[in-house]
């Protein structure tokens, strides 16, 4: 995998979305679809979003992470990576050192500087934090794309927000986020029909827990026979169809399906109260975030006085 960037070569022929590597036609799997550059201002935005998060998630999203400093460390069941690596039991002193420690870093991260080894002491204090989180009977499976996330990041190096350039190892680490948030899906539809079996889809999966957790703006589905069965088919179907995810090329497909991506869990918080935000976090990286730098960069920029819009420069009339 190169990792060289590269930049618009002067006197070539302008690249267009319908000519850039990122949008040209590739099998998924392949190395051409792999490594395909991606610019590095996008990667620049989306390691602003991802680190700045961590301090929201471990304050606010899974602030109960922290109460593990005050339960009985027999309480500890580690899971596999944990028996593997032999991780410390979580003490209390260990679980404050890693909530402390995984926020400072974070925010450090979050600047740009030394990406590389702030982005392993990212990765590795957030993997031990949800090792914590996990270790004590309920596993959650919104985690996965944005460790890999977390994982992929450091492996890039410098970005700037006004870096023009494209990478290889930039559009590595993006479809590697890419998969991991479309085997988030297809692996949850398989879990279902797994332990579920085939009563997930056609049972009263959706009426109990809208009974259960139900809102305002979901109680009256309980009163239309047959929405909520038909609506386990659909997440069913469309889960299960996720590897489509793969084929997303242009800008107004990838922002079409983050759109469609958000608004499912968007709608499933208003009705039932669930919300998976790292995985919400990881679909971020979908979008061609370098236009927020691109548009950034042209706001910013001072008219040069005397200039015309179109006129000749002067002395060449």
């Amino acid at each position: 995998m190169s990792t060289a960037a590269r930049t618009p070569s002067a006197g070539g022929p302008v690249e267009t979305p319908e000519t850039s590597p990122e949008t040209a036609a590739a099998t998924p799997g392949t190395p051409r679809w792999w490594f395909r550059p991606v610019p590095l201002a996008r990667i620049a935005v989306f390691r602003v979003i991802a680190y700045l998060f961590i301090p929201v998630d471990v304050f606010l999203t899974t602030a109960w992470v922290r109460a593990h400093a005050d339960v009985p460390t027999e309480w500890y069941a580690p899971l596999l990576v944990g028996r593997v690596l032999h991780l410390p039991t979580p003490t209390h002193t260990v679980v404050l050192v890693v909530q402390w420690a995984l926020v400072l870093a974070a925010v450090l991260a979050a600047t740009g500087r030394a990406p590389r080894l702030l982005g392993v002491a990212v990765f590795l204090l957030y993997a031990e934090w949800m090792v914590i989180a996990m270790s004590y009977g309920k596993v959650d499976h919104d985690r996965i794309a944005f460790l890999v996330a977390l994982a992929v990041l450091p492996t890039i190096g410098r970005a700037r927000f006004r870096d023009r350039r494209s990478s290889e190892a930039a559009g590595f680490a993006m479809a590697a986020v890419l998969v991991a948030v479309m085997l988030t899906y297809f692996l949850a539809a398989w879990a279902k029909i797994r332990f579920g079996g085939w009563d997930w889809p056609t049972g009263a999966t959706l009426t109990r827990a809208v009974v259960r957790r139900g809102t305002d703006l979901s109680m009256w589905t309980l009163d239309v026979p047959y929405l909520l069965p038909a609506a386990q088919w659909v997440m069913i179907i469309v889960e299960f169809a996720a590897p489509l995810i793969l084929l997303v090329r242009s800008d107004r497909a990838r922002i079409g399906l983050v759109l469609f991506l958000l608004g499912f869990h968007v709608m499933v918080y208003a009705g039932v109260g669930i919300i998976f935000l790292p995985h919400c976090i990881a679909i971020l990286s979908i979008l061609p975030l370098e236009r927020l730098a691109t548009s950034r960069r042209r706001t910013g920029r001072a008219p040069v006085p005397g200039a015309g819009p179109s006129g000749p420069a002067p002395g060449t009339g």
